[in-house]
């Protein structure tokens, strides 16, 4: 574990559930599991993985400009949706102890994130506020940001 990242409560079911189970279980990704369902993306994520997954909090989701969320998760709007959602998913399980100062991971969208600890763990512009919280399928850290894939 990173120092100075509190686990959250959702550690005492940890490893036991998948990575859609944990979080929904931990009562602050509710935006995030209504988007991965929006999105078609639920079996995927319950899948056998692993996954590594920088999960937005609702309080991320909430701080997007008004009406994102909402344009986001209408249905002409599943393919961008899908993008943004997969681009918070990195192939395989990476524990905090795995990341390394400026380096770059692909992501399952296709895009690359950066990871910068010089200030403190932090995936492209978003802080991880939560660490190595283990699922069946993979792990979860918790950011305080959406991330958005690059344009173009």
């Amino acid at each position: 574990m990173i120092a100075g990242l509190a686990l959250t409560p959702i550690v005492a079911t940890a490893g036991s559930a998948d990575i859609v189970d944990t979080a929904v279980g931990a009562g602050s990704f509710n935006t995030l599991a209504a988007a991965l369902t929006a999105a078609g993306l639920i079996d995927t994520l319950k899948g056998d993985g692993p996954f590594t997954v920088f999960a937005p909090t609702d309080e991320a989701f909430a701080a997007l400009p008004k009406g994102t969320v909402e344009t986001l998760l209408k249905p002409e709007n599943k393919d961008q949706l899908v993008a943004v959602l997969t681009y918070h998913v990195v192939p395989g399980k990476v524990m905090s102890s795995d990341l390394s100062d400026n380096m770059q991971a692909a992501t399952v969208q296709g895009g690359k994130i950066t990871i910068d600890l010089d200030n403190g763990p932090m995936v492209n512009n978003a802080k991880v506020v939560s660490a190595d919280i283990a699922a069946s399928n993979g792990v979860i850290h918790v950011i305080d940001k959406v991330i958005l894939p690059p344009q173009g």
